[in-house]
C-alpha cells in the first residue's frame, strides 16, 4: 500500500516535469532558423546602419586594424527589401587583423515580431573580408526569452550588394542545454 501511495503522490510531479521538458525541447535536438540581415553600409550617408566609432586607420576596409564600428541593421524574413521586418542585428566590431582581412564581432539578434518577438540570440566571432557568397561561421553564445540557454553556430553568406547596401543570409543552428 505504501508503494502505491508513493507512486500516486509523485506521479503528478513527474508528469508536470515531463510536460515542461517537452515544451522546451526540439525533437531533433536543434532548431534551424533563416533570416536576412539588411545593412546600409559605411559611407551611405545619414541612413547608414553601420558607422565608425573609432577610425584608427584610413583603410577602405571596415576591418582596418584598430577600427571600431557599431551597427543596427534590420533583420528581415526574406532577401527582398520589402519583406517583413522580424528584428534587428545590433552590435559592434573591431578590426583585429594586422592584415586587415577580418574583424571580431560581438552582437545580438533582437527579435521584434513573429514567434520569437521579445527574444534574442547573442553571438560572437570573426567577420572576414571575403568575396560575395563566402560562407563563414560565428558562435551562438546564449540567448534570452525563447532562446534562453541557446548554444550553436550561425552561418553567414553575403548574397546581395549594391553601392549602399549589403544583404546577408543568416542560418542559425541552435541547441538548448
Amino acid at each position: 500500500m505504501a508503494s502505491s501511495s508513493f507512486f500516486f503522490f509523485f506521479l503528478p510531479f513527474a508528469l508536470f516535469a515531463t510536460a515542461i521538458a517537452a515544451s522546451y525541447s526540439n525533437p531533433n535536438g536543434y532548431m534551424h532558423l533563416r533570416f536576412y540581415n539588411h545593412e546600409r553600409i559605411l559611407g551611405s550617408g545619414p541612413n547608414a546602419t553601420v558607422v565608425y566609432s573609432v577610425q584608427r586607420t584610413t583603410s577602405s576596409s571596415v576591418s582596418g586594424f584598430g577600427n571600431v564600428y557599431v551597427y543596427d541593421n534590420l533583420l528581415r524574413a526574406g532577401v527582398e527589401t520589402d519583406s517583413p521586418i522580424i528584428g534587428r542585428n545590433q552590435g559592434m566590431g573591431v578590426g583585429s587583423s594586422m592584415a586587415e582581412n577580418s574583424g571580431l564581432t560581438n552582437f545580438q539578434l533582437v527579435f521584434t515580431a513573429g514567434e520569437y518577438n521579445g527574444s534574442s540570440l547573442a553571438l560572437q566571432g570573426l567577420f572576414p573580408v571575403a568575396p560575395l557568397g563566402t560562407v563563414f561561421e560565428r558562435a551562438i553564445t546564449g540567448g534570452t526569452g525563447k532562446f534562453r540557454l541557446a548554444r550553436g553556430y550561425l552561418l553567414t553568406s553575403e548574397v546581395h550588394a549594391t553601392n549602399t547596401t549589403l544583404t546577408g543570409q543568416l542560418d542559425a543552428y541552435i541547441s538548448f542545454r
